[in-house]
């Protein structure tokens, strides 16, 4: 696809993966809405994207926060008329912010809120933007680590890890991605996902205490696959292993199951 003129907004871009991949469609001609909340990573990420005579903005906001998230959506809509691309890719791993249980602002189980809710309320809050830019697409970074959602305890209170609220949150975007496919089947936006890489060089890794198999550059590949293939115009609905189809947890084929954690989620972050 050709990138040139192309607005595309990455969460979590300042720093691993998000930040290679903003650099990469930087330089093929894309305006990067970057988001973080380093400003100093950022200006440095913006300084690079510019001295190569490339453009990009910087966006800062906590994800942990709904209200920030909301802030987020806001400016991008004051400030753009068009958004091409959506690359949801913030977030949080087993053991980033802490050991134990913890709870966002808002309440909700940290890894739900950061990795799963806010990327929902983002998406959601932007379609009238990405609906006015179509043909669009919605890519969410997920991961192979999944497991499924027990809608009796979907914050975590009882046997709390943070191994399994990781994987509970990122089987969630699938999900979402799933049902926003067909929701949005028609319109122009596609909605796809993937992951992107095992145990790529990053401060989520790192902090894992896991050494690295895999490069940035190796994951920036996959997001791009999603993001750039021509060969994916107009398909939607999938989940990549890298950059081969692949299958996900079950529960992501539950029409059931989608359609609770639809509901629970519009409740949560007062779109319902």
């Amino acid at each position: 696809m050709e990138m040139s003129g192309k607005k595309v907004l990455i969460t979590g871009s300042t720093d691993g993966v998000g930040r290679r991949v903003a650099e990469r469609l930087a330089a093929r001609g894309a305006t990067v809405l970057v988001h973080g909340r380093n400003t100093t990573r950022a200006e440095e990420l913006l300084a690079g994207i510019r001295g190569a005579g490339g453009k990009a903005t910087f966006y800062p906001a906590d994800l942990s926060v709904l209200d920030e998230v909301r802030a987020l959506a806001d400016a991008i809509e004051h400030d753009h008329e068009r958004l091409d691309i959506l690359i949801n890719n913030a977030g949080i791993g087993t053991s980033g912010g802490g050991a134990g249980r913890q709870v966002s602002r808002d309440g909700h189980e940290l890894r739900f809120a950061v990795n799963y809710l806010a990327g929902f309320l983002l998406t959601r809050r932007l379609l009238p933007l990405l609906r006015a830019s179509g043909p669009a697409r919605i890519v969410n970074v997920s991961s192979a680590g999944q497991q499924p959602i027990d809608f009796s305890d979907v914050m975590l209170t009882r046997g709390y890890s943070g191994v399994r609220a990781y994987c509970q949150s990122k089987l969630a975007q699938i999900m979402f991605t799933f049902d926003l496919a067909e929701e949005l089947a028609g319109s122009g936006i596609t909605a796809n996902c993937l992951h992107p890489a095992t145990y790529m060089d990053t401060t989520m890794v790192r902090q894992a205490g896991v050494a690295p198999l895999n490069t940035v550059d190796q994951g920036s590949d996959a997001i791009l696959n999603l993001v750039t293939s021509t060969a994916l115009e107009g398909r939607t609905g999938l989940y990549y292993d890298g950059q081969r189809p692949s299958r996900a947890n079950a529960q992501a084929y539950d029409a059931t199951a989608r359609e609770r954690l639809r509901i629970l989620s519009l409740t949560l972050t007062g779109l319902a």
